[in-house]
């Protein structure tokens, strides 16, 4: 079977630690899947705050997911350090790439590296948004 193949970018520009929590273990022992997508969710809350905004508001506007890729390289185990590097990449009229490799610190091991394709939209309205001037300008 294929592997979908992620390339990512060469520089990431925010890192932020996680930690690998009981509740993100499933039945094989090891970091889930599930809980993967919500650690990066974690992260890019981290990314936009850090920038200071948040999934709900970029001058006015919020982000809405489109699409993800998550391929793992390697397990994470309960009690695990994780550095998880994040980059924006690939800015158009209305949107985005996320960027995510997760580093056990320990061993230096990629155990993952994903992207999520995001979309600036409003909720009001119901419609997908200009990507805001402010934003191009924090992620230049």
């Amino acid at each position: 079977m294929a592997r979908i193949k992620l390339i990512l970018p060469e520089k990431f520009n925010f890192s932020t630690q996680l930690d690998v929590r009981i509740t993100d273990i499933n039945y094989g022992g090891h970091l889930g899947n599930d809980s993967v997508l919500g650690m990066i969710h974690e992260a890019r809350m981290r990314l936009l705050a850090d920038k200071g905004f948040s999934e709900n508001d970029i001058d006015g506007v919020g982000i809405i997911m489109i699409d993800s890729v998550i391929n793992y390289s390697s397990e994470g185990f309960y009690g695990d350090k994780l550095r998880v590097d994040v980059t924006v990449n690939e800015i158009s009229n209305s949107g985005c790439n996320i960027y995510y490799r997760f580093v056990n610190i320990a061993n230096k091991k990629v155990i993952v590296k994903a992207s999520t394709n995001i979309a600036f939209y409003n909720y009001r309205s119901k419609k997908v948004s200009r990507t805001p001037e402010i934003f191009l300008d924090a992620f230049k």
